[in-house]
């Protein structure tokens, strides 16, 4: 299994030239999939879908390997995890390439339609966006999730993982290249940048000679600095996931228990891991504690105000810039807040427009808090980590946005559509 962009061609011409044929094939790719019908793209997906299947062992010997030398650089072992590629989890990409071949196709799909007085019927009509560069680290997953949802909403895409991760990504991008060869679509539909030299990134934000119209980038807060710094292009992403679990007065002991665990601990290296609980002070006395305890016996670290600290004396103590940090590890920021009010009030000052949750009974105080807080994610008596697309009926996502303009939240197949608008007359001229 190898990549369609051959390492050697990269070593043999300058890289923006190779790029910039990389970006013209993508082009000529993207009108072929912007018509290509919903059935023959299933096929393709499909394809790749049992293509990982078929190749797991293969993946998981080239995961291995960029682990080890990932271990060898010294990284620590929440980007380990986020690198880390199991059985259950390459299944996991295969059966999010299912679910999306499973989706309604949003291309061509009849958004509005309505009539003029003069006779003109005008409809809004779903088309794909384009060419979408995606730059990430460590997440081979999003080979697979960003591949197949271009795919599926008829955009062509140039993919340029991690150095980290370069192995495991070439082999999961010939899975979805076998899948679009099945289904007799160009191979260059999806593209995969054969080069870990730093200098590509640069060239893909620059566009690629106008060819990228849409770039995603999935990692740390360094990277998505860069790109929202130096991009030529429009931008979906997120900075940072600084996300938060407010547990109210009202709060059921045992359900934000549940919760906070699995939103801090289940997965301590995603964007939707929570990194602050807030505790309301009128139900400090019986939720306090038991909270702070069921954390730090799950092997977390708790950085609290007094009032925590009080709680427990193994809490240390937090400061300013722990209510602003995105830990990615087993460590939260824990505060009492006056009631809903305070937490909104805490969420607006050092949230991230990310993700937020509030574990409550009250219906009124759920309706303030969803209503109030502006996070792209709000959730009531559920774990922050159902930030995610494919938990929410998307297949998979490429990425949470937490911009304010054509995206927002997990970016989908319909995301990754525009529209167009398309006039039907019979002979209609503007008067003068």
């Amino acid at each position: 299994m190898t990549s369609s962009l051959a390492d050697t061609a990269f070593a043999q011409r300058p890289l923006k030239t190779d790029l910039l044929g990389v970006g013209q094939q993508a082009k000529a790719a993207a009108k072929t999939l912007a018509l290509a019908p919903t059935s023959q793209k299933n096929e393709a997906l499909r394809a790749a879908a049992s293509s990982l299947r078929a190749h797991i062992a293969e993946i998981l010997n080239t995961n291995a390997a960029d682990r080890k030398a990932a271990r060898e650089a010294g990284r620590p072992e929440s980007f380990i995890d986020r690198l880390t590629l199991t059985e259950a989890r390459t299944e996991a990409m295969a059966r999010g390439l299912d679910e999306i071949a499973a989706l309604p196709d949003p291309v061509g799909e009849v958004i509005a339609a309505w009539e003029r007085p003069n006779g003109l019927k005008i409809s809004r009509v779903r088309v794909p966006l384009g060419v979408i560069g995606i730059i990430y680290e460590s997440r081979p997953n999003v080979t697979a999730d960003a591949g197949g949802l271009c795919l599926k909403s008829g955009n062509a895409v140039i993919l340029r993982g991690g150095s980290e991760c370069f192995e495991s990504n070439r082999a999961i991008h010939a899975c979805l290249v076998k899948g679009l060869k099945a289904a007799e679509l160009p191979e260059t539909a999806i593209q995969l940048v054969a080069t870990t030299d730093r200098e590509a990134v640069g060239y893909l934000l620059e566009g690629l000679g106008g060819a990228i119209d849409v770039i995603v980038p999935r990692g740390g807060k360094s990277l998505v600095e860069r790109v929202q710094k130096e991009a030529r292009v429009p931008v979906f992403a997120h900075l940072e996931g600084i996300c938060h679990v407010y547990a109210d007065k009202a709060a059921d002991l045992e359900k934000a228990r549940a919760i906070v665990l699995n939103a801090k601990l289940r997965r301590t290296g995603i964007c939707g891991a929570a990194e602050t609980l807030l505790v309301d002070e009128a139900g400090a006395d019986r939720l306090l504690q038991p909270l702070v305890v069921a954390l730090i016996e799950g092997g977390c670290e708790v950085r609290g105000d007094a009032a925590t600290r009080a709680a427990d004396p193994r809490v240390l103590p937090a400061t300013e810039a722990d209510w602003a940090t995105e830990y990615l590890d087993a460590i939260i920021s824990v505060k009492v807040v006056p009631g809903v009010r305070g937490a909104i009030d805490h969420i607006s000052k050092y949230g991230s427009q990310h993700t937020d949750s509030i574990v409550t009974e009250a219906a009124d105080t759920a309706e303030t808090f969803l209503r109030e807080v502006d996070s792209a994610i709000v959730l009531q008596n559920a774990s922050t980590q159902f930030a995610d697309g494919g938990e929410f009926g998307m297949g998979a996502e490429i990425g949470i946005a937490t911009g304010r303009f054509h995206a927002r939240g997990p970016v989908g197949v319909e995301q990754l559509t525009t529209f167009k608008y398309v006039v039907r007359g019979n002979g209609q001229t503007r008067p003068t």
